[in-house]
This record gives structure tokens, C-alpha cells and sequence, in this order.
């Protein structure tokens, strides 16, 4: 008797060219779109707030830290591509959980997702305000968060095309940024750009302060711990792909690019930073590692136009958070794990009651986060922490086991292929526990979002567990 699960006939793109979704959804999204998507999806805030703490704890060797997440990002969205390819899906990871690992996964890490990008409303909300508050002051800052909610809200009602035309602007402003910093960076550090004031810039930098590891080679695991959460939002695409109109095509490409795009935007960007300053210049804490090297050679106004750049990455991360919490409760409905309205779409092929879940629920966290933001939204900010982790290392496990089903069913739609499987996806999932064993061991919030989370995902695993021993799953259609 064959016990290996199969593929569930749930409702998502087939990957036909010019296909209308059949689960509802309208393949509004064109080809521009998700490629820019897919581009832009790697380039978080994060990236330019958040870098210059990590240059701080490990010195130049935080280009190792991020050349080892970048490497397990790769690898992690090689298998996610693997199984996108073959089956396009709105739930897209936490659909293959379902069908590989049972209801249960489906499920718990559905659930997980979801909460972690509703609280990754209010925190970029937030940060987008402080940003406007500090132009328009007239304007209190809870009102510029409550302004960018509404906006971005009515934008995702609007139609899948409307959330892809946003997103392509943002994340095209964002990619123009970061090659044009990469560029002009480049120029500076072998003197050929006209004007540059900083006669230091050079590769000396990388180990004229201390050595290439002045804190210790094992600063480069305190890096990892820094800039991991940095890189999440990579699978968007995959969400995303459900409702374009080649999704095959749209995943392949998404899937073979990521390599470049996280060589160039992570790992060029930084090493710009690195060789146009020393690793200790204090202006990389105090002003921004990106704003501080562009100081240094002599752009005007450089703060500024980080706060806009900075600024539009909070609102794509806003406009592809809500997008893509929607899209995971527009699933989970579909599968019965969610209210039934949330799997509902209007004429334009919208899913209004899964925004609107989604988006109340962000409302709240950031009522939360003005109200008592060191202790409810602290615990919210904690308990979602790890979820990327958790996220990356179940696509890791369902990739296994997903692969011989694939081969079993549909074996002709097995374009993308993991590399060295199953040797990588066994290393990968080393890997990704390695970083949450190492959390645990470097203590204090790193500690607490690991705990934290462990906890929020037992009780949401005890409550997928509960429903199917009670016979609340819905059946499979």
C-alpha cells in the first residue's frame, strides 16, 4: 500500500500562458511586474538601517555573514522555485506543506506567516511615519501611519494589478538606488569619480583596521544573527506567480536570478561601504552605513536622499506585507483553515475579506505599538521574530518529500531542479538550524524570539492538531 502523500488538487494557477487563475483570483499581474517583484523582493529596509550595526559588531567580515545567508537564501528559494514551477499557488509554501507534510503544516506554518507579516505592518508603518513626521510635522505621526495604511489598504482592494503597478515603481526606485550607489561607489574607491572628496577609499580598508576579522572570526555568526531577518521577503514571488500570466516562466527566471541580485544588492552595496570607510568610522552607526559613505565622497544632501530611499522601501514592504498576508489567508480559507469569506473574491478577482482581516489585525499592532510598544507589541515583535527561519527550514523539509511526489504525478513539470539533491536541502537544513541553535546560545532578544515564537508555534500546531482530531478539516476539493 502506498502511504506517500499526493498532490492535493487545490485550487491555483496551472501555469498555462494566458490562463485565468481557477481559484478566483485574476491573472492581473504582468511580467514586468513580477520581475521587478522578484528583484525588489530581496531589497528590504533593512538593508539600509540595519547594515551599519552589523559593520559595527564584525568588521569587514560582515561580508561573509552576508555571503552565508545569501548562500542559504539561494539555496532555500532554489527548492521553493523547484516546487512553484511544478505547481503555481496562492498559499504557495504552506500549500506544499499541506500536500507533502500534512494538514497540520499547511496549517501551523500558514498561520505563522501570516502573523509575522501583520506585524510587520505596524513596524514598517511606523518607521514610514517617523520618516513623513519629520517633514510634514504638522501632521502627528500616528496620522502619517494611519495615512500610508489607508493608502496601501485601498491600493490592494483596488486589484492585483493595482498592488503590482505600486510595487513595481517602489521596487524600481529601490534597484535604481542601489546599482546607482554600487556605481558611483565603484568609481570612488579606484579615484576616478570627478569630485569625489575622499582620497582614503580602497580596498586597504578591508584590513588596515584590524584585520579582515577584528572582532574575532566569530563575530561572523554575530552577523548572521544581524542581517538574516534582512533578506526576508525573497518568496514573495512565488505568492505572487499564482496570479500573473506565465507563472512557470515568471518563478524560472525569479528562481535563476537571485543569485545576482544578492550579489549585487547585498554584497556590492556593502563592500562599497567598506572600502569607501574604515569598518569603525563611528558616522556608519550615527548616520547610516549608506548615507555615511556617500558623505565621504561629497554628495550633497546625502541624508535626504537616503530618507526617501528609505522611505520607499517602508512602503513596498507595507504594500507587498499586506499583499502577501492576504494571499496566505486567501489560501488558508481555501483549505478550510481559515474562515470561509476569507477564500471569497469580488469581480475583480479580489479577495476583500482576507485584506481586510489582514489589514485590522495590522490597525491593531500598531494601536499596540504607540500604546505599549515595550511590552504587548514587544512580545508581538519577539514571537514573529524567528518565523523566517521557521519558514525557510519547512520549505526545506517539504522540498523532500515534495520532489518524489512531483516525479510520481507530473514529472514533466520538474523545470527547476534543486542542485545536489538531496545532499544541498539536507545542508541547507543544517544550516538554518545551526542559526537558531546560535540565537539560543548568544542569549538575550535573540534568545527571546527564538522562545517566543517556539511558543506562539506550539499553540498554533496544538490548534491545527485539535481541529483534525475533531474533524473540523475541510475536505480536500
Amino acid at each position: 500500500m502506498n502511504t506517500q502523500p499526493t498532490l492535493a488538487k487545490e485550487g491555483g494557477s496551472t501555469g498555462t500562458p494566458g490562463q485565468t487563475p481557477s481559484d478566483g483570483l485574476k491573472a492581473g499581474l504582468k511580467n514586468r511586474h513580477l520581475s521587478m517583484i522578484a528583484i525588489g523582493g530581496v531589497i528590504g529596509a533593512g538593508l539600509f538601517v540595519g547594515s551599519g550595526s552589523g559593520i559595527a559588531a564584525a568588521g569587514p567580515a560582515i561580508l561573509l555573514s552576508y555571503a552565508l545567508v545569501g548562500a542559504m537564501v539561494v539555496f532555500v528559494m532554489r527548492m521553493l522555485g523547484e516546487m512553484a514551477a511544478a505547481r503555481p499557488t496562492s498559499g504557495s509554501f504552506s500549500s506544499y506543506a499541506d500536500q507533502a507534510l500534512g494538514r497540520w503544516a499547511g496549517f501551523t506554518i500558514g498561520w505563522l506567516y501570516w502573523f509575522f507579516w501583520v506585524v510587520v505592518l505596524a513596524v514598517e508603518a511606523t518607521a514610514g511615519a517617523k520618516i513623513l513626521e519629520g517633514w510634514i510635522p504638522a501632521v502627528p505621526q500616528w496620522g502619517w501611519a494611519l495615512i500610508v495604511m489607508v493608502v496601501l489598504t485601498a491600493t490592494n482592494l483596488g486589484s492585483v494589478a493595482s498592488y503590482g503597478e505600486f510595487e513595481f515603481w517602489f521596487a524600481g526606485i529601490k534597484v535604481v538606488a542601489i546599482g546607482a550607489f554600487v556605481v558611483i561607489g565603484m568609481l570612488a574607491v579606484f579615484g576616478v569619480l570627478p569630485g569625489s572628496d575622499n582620497p582614503g577609499a580602497g580596498f586597504a580598508h578591508l584590513t588596515d583596521t584590524g584585520g579582515f576579522f577584528p572582532m574575532g572570526a566569530g563575530a561572523v555568526l554575530t552577523g548572521v544573527l544581524m542581517v538574516v531577518f534582512s533578506f526576508m521577503g525573497s518568496e514573495i514571488v512565488t505568492l505572487a506567480a499564482g496570479e500573473s500570466e506565465d507563472p512557470q516562466k515568471a518563478v524560472t527566471k525569479a528562481t535563476n536570478s537571485v543569485i545576482w541580485r544578492i550579489g549585487v544588492f547585498y554584497l556590492g552595496s556593502i563592500f562599497v561601504v567598506l572600502t569607501l570607510l574604515p569598518w569603525n568610522d563611528a558616522s556608519i552607526v550615527e548616520k547610516g552605513s549608506y548615507v555615511a559613505a556617500l558623505d565621504s565622497i561629497g554628495i550633497p544632501h546625502a541624508g535626504q536622499i537616503m530618507n526617501v530611499i528609505v522611505l520607499t522601501a517602508v512602503l513596498s514592504c507595507l504594500n507587498s506585507g499586506l499583499y502577501t498576508a492576504s494571499r496566505m489567508a486567501f489560501s488558508l480559507g481555501q483549505r478550510g483553515d481559515a474562515p470561509k469569506a476569507f477564500a471569497k473574491v469580488n469581480q475583480r478577482g479580489v479577495p476583500v475579506a482576507a485584506i481586510l482581516g489582514s489589514v485590522v489585525f495590522g490597525f491593531v499592532a500598531v494601536f499596540f505599538n504607540y500604546k505599549w510598544p515595550d511590552t504587548v507589541f514587544a512580545f508581538l515583535l519577539n514571537s514573529s521574530g524567528a518565523v523566517a527561519l521557521f519558514v525557510w527550514l519547512v520549505i526545506c523539509v517539504t522540498q523532500l518529500r515534495m520532489r518524489g511526489i512531483i516525479l510520481r504525478e507530473s514529472p514533466e513539470k520538474l523545470i527547476v531542479r534543486m542542485w545536489l539533491f538531496p545532499y544541498l536541502t539536507w545542508a541547507t537544513i543544517a544550516m538554518i538550524v545551526g542559526v537558531l541553535g546560535y540565537m539560543v546560545y548568544d542569549g538575550g532578544s535573540n534568545r527571546d524570539q527564538v522562545v517566543l515564537s517556539l511558543l506562539v508555534a506550539a499553540l498554533v500546531l496544538a490548534i491545527a492538531v485539535v481541529r483534525e482530531r475533531l474533524g473540523k478539516n475541510a475536505p480536500r476539493v
